[in-house]
């Protein structure tokens, strides 16, 4: 499991977000919330969606109370034509590890793997901007033939500071 280190730039994206946790998860009723509006945003990018994980604190591993926004969104042009009942979000740019995942969405050892295994061995340590996923064409929700790239924010170990 290796991913390609990747520069993003920053994007602008229109969506739903929610706040959950992982023990009170509320992703299926923030998609189903979103699917509807979807073709109502203009400008759109590509035909990719983000589903996108923002924490006010860094990440707690081992907590799954721990709060977040989850967003259903998709990559604009421009925030020129906002549909009610949507918000806009800055993906800031910066360095991210992307995985190139195969299978479920509802199988979460890859993040285990991930964050238990990739990143304790790798050069890089997490860094506080979202998380998210790219939901492109070959994208099933919950099928083990889907495909996906799952971002993770990070920066070199040698450029942690001590805060």
């Amino acid at each position: 499991m290796e991913p390609r280190i990747d520069t993003l730039i920053e994007k602008k994206l229109i969506g739903k977000r929610m706040t959950m946790s992982l023990s009170n998860n509320k992703t299926g009723e923030l998609w189903q919330s979103f699917m509807p509006r979807r073709r109502e945003i203009q400008n759109n990018l590509t035909a990719e969606m983000f589903s996108m994980q923002v924490y006010d604190q860094p990440l707690d591993f081992g907590n799954l109370d721990q709060e977040f926004k989850k967003w259903a969104a998709v990559e604009v042009a421009d925030f020129g034509t906002v549909p009610d009942g949507t918000e806009t979000f800055v993906l800031p740019g910066g360095l991210y590890a992307v995985f190139e995942y195969k299978g479920s969405s509802t199988d979460t050892k890859i993040f285990l793997d991930i964050f238990g295994t990739w990143l304790p061995s790798s050069n890089y340590v997490l860094d506080n901007r979202p998380h998210f996923e790219i939901l492109g064409e070959k994208y099933k929700n919950a099928d083990p033939n889907s495909e996906e790239e799952i971002w993770i924010p990070i920066k070199p170990k040698n450029n942690v500071s001590s805060e």
